[in-house]
């Protein structure tokens, strides 16, 4: 089992009560509610947190991409792996993902995550996304496109990375003339591909195909609506004609860990409700932009937009295991409970969240080191074998 370090660099110090007349932190919140001076402290104690993620014996630490928002002051993951890739020595690296339909051209994404491979010798995981609705507003692409766009940049940059050069690349998108990549990836023939999402067949029948069999994971919720959609990999899986591993299964998931499951809630409630409510809230009209995805899948988001809105208590998401929050014994038998009913190969721990402050986030690091991946990947063993 991979036990990853998840991490999204929110601005931390975002004045809530000031912006709290803003309908949301993405796109359009002024970025005159930044203050350098502070950022420069979250970036540095932010990639301090992700380093002491391998010296706790994290498998990997995992960066990720977002643009014009207070959710995640990480536009270029491939700045932050860079920072990292010389700073650790034996933590994997999860690029989760580079948001392939906003570059110009997906070649740039194909030689910088080749570079970040080679000088970690081996240690990147190549994370692909569409980007999310909002992000289409701040690049100024069009949603319609966000598809095409996609499966064109990935046939690219998995060719460019696994043909030798150079060839022509001609598409209805990007036609380029020589593809002929230097360097080349350490890994051969490239890196482990990850698929996040939120959930669509469409994304699921892309990372099961026998071609790919890349690892999925759903991303932000409840463990129900998780089974569902890694059942759902499974089933496709099986009607290609082969048996999904748990290797192909993970979830993102917040977590807390405290001295007491009362104190472990007091500590981390306002900060996770901070989070959801506040960081994460995008107006369902930002969210999925008309052509951002199919009329299936749209008709389905629709129907579960009362849900999605609604405002839920960190409690209340603790009991749907949207979050999971208590001492380490109930964390632990939580988690180990999701990996058997859900066949989990991957769980990725988004330990920092929302205002989190970084003496809380580093007892919540060390609290889960010790007190529950030892035996998480204990159980997996037994539940899994070779396959986890």
């Amino acid at each position: 089992m991979n036990i990853m370090l998840f991490h999204l660099m929110p601005y931390a110090d975002l004045d809530l009560e000031a912006t709290k007349d803003y309908p949301t932190p993405w796109v359009t919140l002024p970025n005159s509610f930044y203050d350098p001076k502070k950022g420069h402290l979250l970036y540095n104690r932010y990639l301090d947190e992700l380093e002491y993620g391998e010296e706790l014996g994290f498998d990997g630490v995992c960066v990720n991409e977002h643009h014009q928002t207070a959710y995640g002051i990480m536009p270029s993951p491939i700045v932050t792996a860079s920072a990292l890739a010389r700073r650790t020595t034996k933590a994997k690296i999860a690029i989760l993902g580079s948001a392939l339909p906003l570059r110009s051209n997906p070649l740039t994404v194909a030689e910088e995550h080749a570079m970040i491979d080679n000088i970690t010798g081996g240690r990147l995981i190549s994370g692909f996304v569409r980007g999310i609705g909002a992000e289409y507003f701040s690049s100024n692409n069009n949603p319609t496109f966000s598809h095409e766009r996609f499966h064109e940049a990935h046939d690219l940059i998995i060719r460019a990375w696994s043909e030798p050069g150079p060839f022509e690349f001609a598409g209805k998108h990007y036609h380029i003339n020589y593809v002929n990549v230097w360097p080349r990836p350490y890994q051969q023939p490239h890196p482990p591909v990850w698929i996040p999402s939120q959930g669509s067949r469409e994304t699921i029948e892309f990372a099961a195909h026998p071609s790919r069999k890349y690892t999925y994971l759903q991303t932000y919720s409840p463990f129900k609506v998780m089974q569902r959609y890694l059942q759902m990999y499974r089933d496709t899986a099986k009607g290609f004609g082969y048996t999904a591993t748990p290797k192909q299964l993970g979830w993102l998931v917040p977590i807390y860990v405290g001295d007491t499951d009362e104190s472990a809630m007091a500590e981390a409630e306002k900060h996770y409700e901070a989070f959801r409510e506040r960081f994460l809230h995008i107006p369902f009209d930002m969210l999925l932009p008309p052509g951002y995805t199919s009329r299936d899948s749209y008709k389905g988001l629709l129907a579960r937009r009362d849900s999605m809105e609604a405002k839920i208590s960190a409690r209340e998401c603790n009991e749907l295991g949207l979050f999971v929050c208590g001492t380490a014994k109930t964390v632990k038998e939580k988690l180990i409970g999701y990996v058997k009913e859900a066949g989990l190969g991957n769980i990725l721990a988004l330990l920092q969240f929302g205002t989190l402050p970084a003496d809380l986030t580093k007892r919540n690091m060390e609290r889960f080191a010790e007190g529950v991946m030892p035996d998480l990947r204990k159980a997996a063993r037994e539940f899994h074998g070779d396959t986890a």
